[in-house]
C-alpha cells in the first residue's frame, strides 16, 4: 500500500492553472495550506480525495474589488463570495474601510454602506486585523485603506480640503496601517466625503505606499462626462507618488458617454507604457451604491436596494415609487434617504469590450448589507465564465480564469496565490465549464450560482455540492 502523501488529491481533473496557458489534465495533491504536487498522482494516496472527472480543477477566483470589510465579521461563512468559487477578497475599496476610525454617531455616505456606528468601533488597523485573526471567516481577506474613512477620522469638516495638521494626522493613520499589513490605499473620489480633496492630498498620503511596495486603487472622480480627466489626473497622482494604480469597476456612465470605452482603453493603454496600471470591471451594465441625485436619469431605470426611511421599497423602481407617492423621482428619493440605488447607465458594447481588454480583473463591486442587492454579489465570476465565455464567447476559459485569479494576484503582489502550482497556498476552485452560470437577477437578487461542485481554501474544503463545509480557513493577507 502506498504511504500517505497528501492531505487531499484532486484526481482526474482538467487544470486551468491561472497563468492563461491552455488545460491539461492533472491530479492535485495538497498537504496543510499548500499545493503539493501536480500531474499524475495515480501512485500516491491521501486522506480524502475528489474526482473531479469532467470538471474544471483553477485557483480559487480573488475578488479584487468588494466592500465586504463588515461581512467579513457579520457573517463569517461569506457564502455570497465563497458559493461563486471566491477565496479572496480585497477589501477597502472606493475609499470606505472598516477601520481606522471609532464613530461616535451614524457615519456619513458612503461609509454607511458598511454599517452603522456599531461597527466602526476600531481606532486602528491593526485593531480591525487581530478581531479577523481572532474570528477567521471562511475566506481569505487583502485589506486596504479608504482615504473617506481617514478624512472623516481626522476631519470636524470633509467638505473641504485637508489642512496641513489634518493630513499629518491622516498620514499617520495610514502608516500605521501599512505597518499593521494593510496592502494599500483606495480613495473614493467620486463621493462627498472625498471629493474635496485635491490631487495634492491625495499624493501626500499615496507616496506612503512607494517605500513598503502598497498598492493605490481609485474610484475616479468622474465615470461619466469627465472620464478623460479623471484618467489623466489618476495617472498623474500615481506618477507623483511613485506607486502602481489600479482603476477601480472602470465604466463609461450615461448615455451621451456610451462608446467611449474605446477611447478610455486607448487612454490606458498609452498609460500603460509608461507606468503601472491595472483596472478592474463587473460584468454587468447596471452599477449600485448610495442614492444620489446626480446619479439619475430619468430616462433610464434606477432601482432602490434599502431605504432607512421606506425599507418596505427596497426592490422597486423609483420610478414606480414617485407614482405611488404622487411625486417626482427627485422628491421621491429625497423622502427615501438615507438609502441605496442600482442605476442601469451603461451600455452593453462597453462592458463587453472593457472585459476583453487583456489587463482587465473581474471585481463584484458587490455591497452585502443593502437589502435588496445588485446581483453582481452573488454572480460576478460565474456570469463572467457562463455567460461572457460559454454563451457570448468574448475569450477563452483560460483568459476568463486568468483574469480572476493569476492577473489579479500579480496586479495585487498576493504572494503565492493565484496560480496553481507546487509550493502556493492550496486555494482551489472546482467547477463545471458546462453549466457554471450565475443564478442571481435583478428581481432574485441573492441566489447562489450554478455550477460550483468544491472550494479549498487554505487546504481546507470550504464548499461542497451541499453548500458550505461551516471551516474557517481564511488568512489575513498582510502586505509581503
Amino acid at each position: 500500500m502506498s504511504p500517505i502523501f497528501a492531505d487531499l488529491i484532486i484526481r482526474h481533473g482538467e487544470v486551468i492553472d491561472g497563468t492563461g496557458n491552455d488545460r491539461y489534465r492533472a491530479d492535485v495533491a495538497i498537504k496543510g495550506d499548500r499545493i503539493a504536487a501536480i500531474g499524475d498522482l495515480s501512485q500516491i494516496s491521501a486522506d480524502h480525495e475528489i474526482d473531479a472527472t469532467g470538471r474544471i480543477v483553477a485557483p480559487g477566483f480573488i475578488d479584487v474589488h468588494t466592500h465586504d470589510d463588515r461581512l467579513l465579521l457579520s457573517h463569517p461563512a461569506m457564502t455570497p463570495k465563497l458559493s461563486q468559487g471566491v477565496t479572496t477578497v480585497v477589501t477597502g475599496n472606493c475609499g470606505i474601510s472598516l477601520a481606522p476610525f471609532k464613530a461616535p454617531h451614524r457615519p456619513p455616505p458612503p461609509l454607511d454602506l458598511l454599517g452603522d456606528r456599531p461597527w466602526y468601533r476600531f481606532a486602528t488597523f491593526a485593531g480591525y486585523l487581530a478581531e479577523l485573526e481572532q474570528q477567521p471567516p471562511a475566506i481569505n481577506t487583502a485589506p486596504m485603506v479608504g482615504h473617506s474613512t481617514l478624512r472623516v477620522a481626522a476631519m470636524t469638516d470633509v467638505r473641504r480640503p485637508a489642512n496641513s495638521q489634518e493630513i499629518e494626522t491622516m498620514r499617520s493613520l495610514l502608516q500605521a496601517a501599512l505597518d499593521a499589513g494593510a496592502i494599500g490605499f483606495s480613495t473614493g473620489l467620486f463621493y462627498p466625503t472625498n471629493k474635496p480633496a485635491p490631487q495634492e492630498e491625495v499624493v501626500a498620503l499615496a507616496e506612503l505606499l512607494a517605500p513598503v511596495g502598497g498598492i493605490y486603487t481609485t474610484h475616479m472622480r468622474d465615470e461619466a462626462d469627465d472620464v478623460e480627466k479623471s484618467l489623466d489626473e489618476t495617472f498623474a497622482t500615481a506618477q507623483a507618488a511613485g506607486v502602481p494604480v489600479v482603476i477601480s469597476h472602470h465604466k463609461c456612465s450615461g448615455r451621451a458617454n456610451w462608446g467611449r470605452s474605446v477611447q478610455t482603453l486607448q487612454k490606458i493603454d498609452q498609460a500603460r507604457s509608461q507606468q503601472s496600471v491595472g483596472l478592474d470591471v463587473y460584468p454587468y451594465a447596471a452599477s449600485s451604491t448610495v442614492l444620489m441625485p446626480e446619479l439619475m436619469d430619468d430616462q433610464l431605470r434606477t432601482r432602490i436596494t434599502w431605504s432607512e426611511a421606506a425599507p418596505e421599497m427596497a426592490g422597486q423602481d423609483l420610478s414606480a415609487i414617485a407614482k405611488q407617492w404622487g411625486c417626482s423621482p427627485t422628491e421621491a428619493a429625497e423622502r427615501l434617504q438615507p438609502a441605496g440605488a442600482v442605476y442601469f447607465q451603461m451600455d452593453e458594447a462597453d462592458v463587453q469590450r472593457i472585459l476583453a481588454y487583456p489587463h482587465s480583473m473581474v471585481g463584484s463591486d458587490g455591497l452585502p448589507h443593502d437589502r435588496f442587492p445588485h446581483p453582481r454579489l452573488w454572480g460576478a465570476f460565474p456570469r463572467v465564465l457562463g455567460h461572457y465565455v460559454r454563451e457570448v464567447g468574448l475569450f477563452s476559459l483560460e483568459a476568463g480564469v486568468h483574469r480572476m485569479t493569476g492577473l489579479s494576484a500579480q496586479q495585487f503582489r498576493l504572494r503565492d496565490r493565484g496560480i496553481l502550482q507546487p509550493g502556493n497556498f492550496a486555494d482551489v476552485v472546482i467547477f463545471d465549464a458546462a453549466t457554471i452560470l450565475d443564478q442571481a437577477s435583478f428581481d432574485q437578487p441573492t441566489q447562489p450560482a450554478s455550477g460550483i461542485d468544491y472550494v479549498v481554501v487554505n487546504g481546507a474544503i470550504a464548499w461542497t455540492p451541499n453548500g458550505t463545509a461551516e471551516t474557517r480557513t481564511g488568512k489575513v493577507l498582510r502586505r509581503a
